[in-house]
């Protein structure tokens, strides 16, 4: 009887691994997001207004407008891609908000539910709104592939001992709300930026450079702006590719570059659609790490 009762535990367990277990649109790898979405989503929404409450938003026009504008075209890629191959649950109930924030801090984050941030000292390195859409197809491609949930989940096992989340945001309230934030990126005092794992990085990359393709930026503008942001960071005494959870930019650049192929065809794709007779300049060669 008691190896009954294991047995069907295990089968239990499993059932539970298995219901959770989804795949990331694109590219494919299955992924243990157990939390839902609307939980997660949630989350996101009260972590985000945590940090505009505390944080000076740009006055700078341009930069703002770019965001906007550049948000609003990739979003609308994504729904649409979404919604032509039956994954429009994976983002269903997501509002998409943008905002720029006063502060030189180089980076960019984007929250479950489409809530969206950029810092002012990312905004040089991105020099327009291509950039800007490196950078924004990049930080949905975290939400859209749920990465911060599989960190959620992770957490919780790791410091309140697989607790599930109701139970967590009801006796360790705050304790959760710390590890969202460490989950979505963000630090206990707001502005300190935690990186996503390497493999969720090379995830971001990719399905980033399809869904600005889709939007109709060009992907060839995606290892410029690594090449910048390489450049940028060289005299700041950046680790060994192996000490960091950060992708390596020459090894970024490299496995952009493989991607290209296929990010040109969402990009022609666009092109054709919106315009038949326009390729928007289908000769220019794509960019390499030799020749940066």
């Amino acid at each position: 009887m008691k190896k009954l009762h294991i047995i069907l535990a295990l089968m239990y367990a499993g059932m539970i691994i298995f219901a959770a277990c989804s795949t990331v649109p694109l590219s494919g790898r299955k992924q243990f997001a157990p939390i839902p979405s609307g939980q997660m989503i949630s989350l996101g929404k009260s972590s985000y207004q945590e940090v505009i409450n505390n944080s000076q938003i740009s006055g700078n026009a341009q930069y703002k407008d770019m965001v906007s504008d550049a948000g609003r075209r990739v979003t609308a890629a994504v729904e649409e891609y979404m919604n032509e191959n039956g994954m429009a649950k994976r983002i269903d109930g997501y509002r998409w908000e943008y905002h720029v924030l006063a502060e030189d801090v180089l980076n960019a984050w984007c929250m479950p539910g489409g809530k969206i941030a950029f810092y002012e000292g990312i905004m040089p390195v991105c020099q327009d709104e291509n950039g800007v859409a490196v950078v924004m197809g990049h930080e949905i491609a975290h939400a859209v592939a749920k990465h911060s949930n599989e960190r959620l989940s992770q957490q919780l096992a790791i410091q309140l001992g697989g607790m599930a989340l109701s139970e967590a945001l009801k006796k360790e309230s705050q304790t959760t709300q710390q590890l969202a934030l460490a989950a979505f990126g963000l630090g206990s005092q707001l502005g300190v930026m935690l990186p996503y794992s390497r493999k969720h990085e090379s995830e971001a990359d990719e399905l980033g450079l399809y869904f600005m393709a889709m939007a109709g930026y060009d992907p060839r503008e995606a290892p410029d702006f690594w090449q910048r942001m390489m450049s940028k960071s060289d005299g700041q005494g950046r680790p060994p590719e192996f000490l960091s959870t950060h992708p390596d930019p020459k090894t970024r650049i490299r496995k952009l570059n493989r991607a290209m192929d296929e990010a040109l065809e969402y990009y022609y794709q666009n092109n054709d659609k919106q315009s038949p007779d326009k390729k928007n300049n289908r000769k220019r060669s794509t960019p390499s790490l030799g020749n940066q």
